[in-house]
């Protein structure tokens, strides 16, 4: 873990396209704590899914720094506890990171138990009942143990969302990150997966989430991140970023949502 206590520190971040000609980020530098629940909002195409998946280097910046638990993650060496260069082990902290996305990428010819306990097991080395128990107990706490030996296909928007986080959440991460978790869902489905995410907040889980819901922003980010074009134009508080707006930037995309 870091000795700043920073969980992760991105510095002067970039990543352009076409020679520098779109800049999707722009000079973006942030830093989270563990226990942040760190709300990115923004409109579209303003850069908040860049620099989500910048975090996991599922995007490769153009430029800048992501500092994760101590370890630059965009270097290809590092130095390990005796000083020496040593090749980046990147899955080894993608672990660290759960990760769910506006569709649910579950494989669609294996059980809801199936999809869970891939991972541990293959990736952790968890045998297969630990996998399964571990499984059982997180299904259950998200209301869908009963689901556990059906196909993605029999469930609904918000289970297969559900069943994403849970899967994320297997994994035993240091910080979860949502790519719009809620987009892809009908109106009546968003609150079941909204909850989850507000349960896990309160157990103080580490996240990361780019969403449109403001409402969600408000109640359950302690910071709140504004973007535009690129550039990181305003953070702070949710009462500062939804009653004190500074930018006027920020000031004309509120009343918009709002």
């Amino acid at each position: 873990m870091a000795t700043s206590g920073k969980l992760i520190e991105v510095q002067h971040l970039k990543k352009y396209y076409h020679k520098g000609k779109i800049k999707a980020l722009d000079d973006v530098s942030v830093e989270s704590y563990p226990g942040d629940v760190m709300v990115v909002i923004g409109p579209s195409g303003s850069g908040k899914s860049t620099l989500l998946r910048s975090l996991n280097l599922l995007e490769e910046p153009t430029d800048g720094s992501i500092i994760f638990e101590g370890v630059d993650i965009t270097k290809k060496k590092v130095r390990n506890a005796k000083g020496k260069l040593v090749k980046l082990n990147l899955d080894q902290h993608r672990q660290k990171m759960g990760m769910v996305f506006q569709h649910f990428n579950l494989f669609p010819h294996m059980t809801v138990l199936d999809n869970l306990t891939l991972a541990p097991i293959q990736v952790k080395k968890m045998n297969k009942a630990d996998a399964e128990a571990k499984a059982m107990a997180l299904l259950d706490r998200v209301g869908l143990a009963d689901r556990a030996g059906a196909y993605p296909i029999q469930l609904s928007g918000g289970q297969k969302q559900r069943v994403a986080i849970v899967r994320a959440l297997c994994m035993e991460p240091d910080v979860m990150l949502f790519d719009e978790p809620t987009s892809a869902l009908d109106p009546e489905m968003v609150g079941e997966v909204l909850d989850v995410m507000k349960e896990l907040a309160r157990e103080g889980m580490t996240m990361v989430v780019v969403t449109h819901e403001m409402g969600f922003a408000r109640e359950v980010g302690n910071r709140v991140l504004f973007m535009a074009d690129g550039k990181l134009l305003e953070q702070g508080t949710p009462e500062d970023i939804f009653v004190h707006p500074q930018h006027p930037r920020l000031q004309e995309f509120l009343a918009k949502v709002l």
